[in-house]
């Protein structure tokens, strides 16, 4: 085998063992491309000419063994045709790899996602990196399809029904020792003993023994229990993915019913299955959502800057979660409040995270080491980062930096987690105000991806780079945004709630403008997201940006933070919260919601959209569809506002909002941007 490939590296040893090493140039990451694939059969042909002892595969990449398909060549299909014949090529390939007459073996480390799950799938034994940073995962859902190279086949005889249907709809990662303990892999073993566990395997290539599956597993494949068990699943399914608008969970329930009982009828109808989802319009603006995702992490590209100690200043929810997720994702972090019990409480909370996360208690422990309450701020002097995350009050946030430049290193930077203070209401107290720029978190920490890079006029980019970098290192998606009031999620978030806040006053139930949202895909409702944000924090934010923009703050919301009716942390809101859930009453069923309900809350939100991009708040549409979706959950399956908007046409959304100004008022006049979209 001495044929020079591009993707790959192949040593035949001594041994007779075949060593394949996946290598995709010009990348740093492992990709399923057509093109790698296609030398991955001649491969296969060759040692199914001349069988080896045995086949182990590995990555040469410190990323990981394969991180999927390469989501680039999706967007290529003219039409179901051409992607059914790209996907039975996939089919054979997996083929030919399952049935070589050796021994193979699969050495995992790091990401193994999608079609680089399906391949290790397609070899007889896995062995998996016992390390945190391995991640095991069939997420096809994400990108409204499910697995196509043989994976929905292959994962349920490996795990059972239940499991393998679980881990393919969540579209969630596992670890090594839990993808063992579910039968994904057969070994989880440091990354060091890789060599000598495949040649023991190749050597001496026993039969796993592995405990029967319960009764229970085994009853849910067989053919007259399937479809109870599939509609127990469904209703589960419903409740977070309507079939409107994500049908990919579904053809996935209906390819296992009817095809599972033939291997490939069902591997057949797998290929079809996905061939006609991934043509489709959800498939494609979840693709393009996968793609905006990956365009901010190019912005986070800046390997010179390795900050090792954070500083956070503000012993709060958010700054004592900012602080809990820094350590978490490996940074020493001192966290300084003048209040004990304020730090205790940050201690509590990041407890409850690492052991919800991590799981093991040595990785737990390590965690909470690198988290070190710091009353007198003795870590500002040897800090990289310093991020202030108090109370928003410009003059505060002035004495603040003021006090604190004269003790920080030269070079370390300074980060504010202002929500909607423009930076240049803040610097003006500092000598070297370059050195200043916004990093705003979104709560909760722990789940919102997003990250805005807030920069004003005097904001050194060089410093804007670095807290780009930085936001990556914490697994973070930086989006760039200017120092303008808001931002840009905060911006086009606010008119949005505000008009549920309208609809509510004029008698509008609670849970019919919360339907009207997410039946239009948002993941929760405006005024149970309001709720859940705090209604005394939307208060705040509104009244910024009601200085600048257009925005009337509803009295309603006024008098509900005077009485301290501030929502989901005070128990009582527009909802009523009953252990941490908002209790939701009916309407009548003789109530009948207004025809526009719908539209006054997605136009005003587009329409601020539009407006952000006319004031340059985000330099494309891309960006702003991706800050919007990361940042406030826009339906994905919608692409983002833009992609929307490009979708029905500049032409009908203005004459909607325009019908919608003659009947409401000017809070609907169509932005001037509306003239610049999609051009």
């Amino acid at each position: 085998m001495s044929e020079n490939y591009k993707h790959w590296q192949v040593n035949r040893d001594n041994n007779d063992i075949a060593w394949l090493h996946i290598d995709k140039a010009d990348s740093t990451t492992n990709v399923l491309s057509a093109e790698l694939l296609n030398e991955f059969e001649i491969i296969l042909d060759d040692l199914t000419t001349t069988p080896p002892r045995g086949v182990a595969i590995l990555s040469n990449k410190d990323s990981g063994f394969v991180a999927g398909a390469d989501v680039n060549e999706f967007t290529q299909f003219e039409n179901e045709d051409e992607a059914l014949t790209a996907i039975r090529r996939g089919h054979t390939i997996f083929n030919k790899l399952e049935q070589l007459p050796c021994p193979t073996v699969a050495l995992i480390h790091g990401f193994c996602l999608g079609g680089g799950m399906e391949l290790a799938l397609a070899c007889k034994y896995r062995v998996a990196d016992d390390d945190p940073k391995t991640k095991l995962g069939l997420p096809e859902v994400k990108l409204g399809i499910h697995p196509g190279f043989g994976g929905t086949v292959r994962s349920i005889r490996a795990m059972g029904a239940p499991a393998a249907m679980n881990f393919m709809l969540s579209g969630r990662n596992m670890s090594a020792r839990i993808a063992k303990r579910q039968r994904l892999i057969h070994y989880a073993t440091p990354k060091r003993h890789f060599i000598n566990a495949a040649i023991s395997i190749i050597n001496n290539p026993q039969k796993i023994k592995l405990q029967p599956l319960p009764l229970w597993i085994r009853l849910a494949s067989y053919k007259h229990f399937r479809p109870f068990v599939a509609k127990m699943i469904t209703k589960k399914v419903a409740a977070k993915a309507p079939r409107a608008h994500y049908p990919a969970p579904y053809a996935l329930l209906e390819l296992w019913v009817h095809h599972y009982d033939d291997r490939k009828e069902m591997l057949d109808q797998e290929a079809q299955s996905v061939a006609k989802l991934i043509i489709g319009r959800t498939a494609q603006n979840l693709i393009r959502v996968f793609t905006l995702q990956d365009e901010l992490k190019a912005l986070g590209r800046y390997d010179d800057y390795q900050p090792k100690h954070v500083h956070v200043i503000g012993g709060g929810v958010m700054g004592g979660d900012i602080a809990a997720w820094c350590a978490f994702r490996g940074f020493t972090v001192t966290i300084q409040d003048q209040k004990k019990a304020a730090l205790a409480n940050v201690s509590k909370r990041a407890y409850r995270l690492y052991k919800k996360r991590l799981k093991i208690k040595r990785l737990i422990t390590s965690a909470m080491d690198r988290l070190i309450p710091d009353p007198k701020g003795n870590g500002l002097k040897r800090a990289d980062i310093v991020i202030e995350a108090i109370f928003e009050d410009a003059k505060v946030k002035q004495d603040l930096f003021k006090s604190i430049e004269p003790i920080i290193k030269p070079d370390a930077i300074l980060a504010t987690n202002t929500s909607s203070i423009p930076l240049d209401e803040i610097n003006i107290a500092l000598k070297q105000p370059s050195r200043l720029v916004g990093l705003h978190f979104f709560n909760p920490v722990a789940m919102m991806p997003l990250v805005e890079i807030v920069k004003s006029p005097t904001t050194d980019e060089d410093v804007s780079k670095k807290a780009a970098a930085f936001t990556k290192q914490l697994s973070k998606l930086p989006l760039p945004v200017t120092s303008t009031p808001g931002f840009l999620v905060n911006r086009v978030l606010m008119p949005y709630l505000m008009e549920a806040m309208v609809l509510a006053n004029e008698g509008v139930p609670l849970t019919v403008i919360d339907k009207a949202a997410t039946d239009y895909g948002m993941p929760m409702g405006p005024i149970e997201l309001a709720d859940t944000v705090g209604l005394d924090i939307c208060l705040h934010v509104a009244e910024n940006l009601s200085k600048n923009m257009s925005i009337e703050v509803p009295e309603k919301l006024k008098y509900m933070v005077e009485k301290g009716l501030l929502g989901k942390k005070s128990g009582q809101g527009f909802y009523l919260f009953n252990k941490g859930k908002p209790v939701k009453e009916k309407p009548g069923k003789e109530y009948s919601p207004p025809n526009d309900l719908q539209d006054r809350l997605v136009l005003r939100l587009l329409n601020e959209a539009v407006a952000c991009l006319r004031d340059n708040v985000v330099e494309t549409e891309r960006q702003a569809d991706a800050g919007i979706i990361f940042g406030t959950g826009f339906a994905p399956f919608r692409g983002g506002p833009f992609n929307y908007i490009n979708y029905r046409g500049q032409e009908q959304l203005t004459k909607m909002l325009e019908k919608l100004q003659s009947r409401h008022g000017p809070r609907f006049s169509a932005d001037e941007g509306w003239l610049k979209t999609g051009n």
